[in-house]
């Protein structure tokens, strides 16, 4: 399975109409947040394959909405909200072809804002995932395959400011839970030397950036 990472930024190579050719053996695609709903759109739309995706710190008008309880009913999100194609996982766990994958929006909290979390907070959105991943640990003999995030982990591709400092639970999680990958965005690169990948423990965290491809066995 080939999957389409985006985040953060309006990729000229993805938001063009070579699109279709491009990118044309992609598989899925993972929005790790900070992108305006009508981009994600244009994405689905033309590459006619599932987009899961989580809010980030900005570009967050329709948060609230998306977190309303009856967005998980049959064809509320559908007739309701923008982005008809689009699959929000923020706090949720979702089996998509042949993986398991949960999503954790928001930032780090820095002023109040929309979608930002104390590392309290943030460690109580990872325990609503726990049922539906202990699910998985018994039926599927896996928690989980891929763990969608806006911040980064701490001390991983992040920033010492308090905006962009990342979350020391997402280390926890990835220590107990051992997703194969950890895909964030929120961590703007500006030089082609910086690092897009690294391996903690088990697990691959990689900044989704502009744009960034990955290929599973599925």
């Amino acid at each position: 399975m080939k999957i389409l990472c985006i985040a953060d930024q309006i990729d000229p190579l993805v938001y063009s109409s070579s699109i279709k050719t491009r990118y044309r053996d992609v598989d899925l695609v993972l929005s790790a947040g900070d992108l305006p709903l009508d981009y994600l759109d244009f994405v689905v739309s033309s590459l006619n394959c599932p987009l899961l995706f989580v809010f980030g710190n900005h570009h967050t008008s329709e948060y609230n909405s998306y977190r309303n309880p009856a967005y998980f009913l049959p064809g509320f999100a559908e007739k309701t909200l923008p982005g008809a194609g689009l699959i929000h996982v923020g706090s949720s766990v979702r089996k998509e072809g042949g993986l398991i994958i949960a999503g954790l929006g928001g930032a780090m909290m820095y002023n109040g804002g929309t979608n930002q979390y104390t590392e309290g907070q943030m460690l109580m959105e990872i325990w609503k995932l726990f049922p539906r991943l202990l699910w998985n640990r018994i039926f599927r003999g896996r928690w989980l395959d891929i763990l969608l995030t806006h911040a980064a982990p701490l001390g991983i591709h992040d920033k010492g400011d308090p905006c962009h400092r990342g979350f020391r639970c997402f280390l926890w999680f990835m220590r107990t839970f051992k997703p194969r990958y950890l895909v964030h965005g929120h961590i703007h690169l500006y030089d082609l030397a910086d690092v897009r990948s690294t391996l903690y423990e088990q697990t691959i965290v990689i900044n989704a950036y502009g744009q960034y491809l990955i290929q599973t066995d599925e």
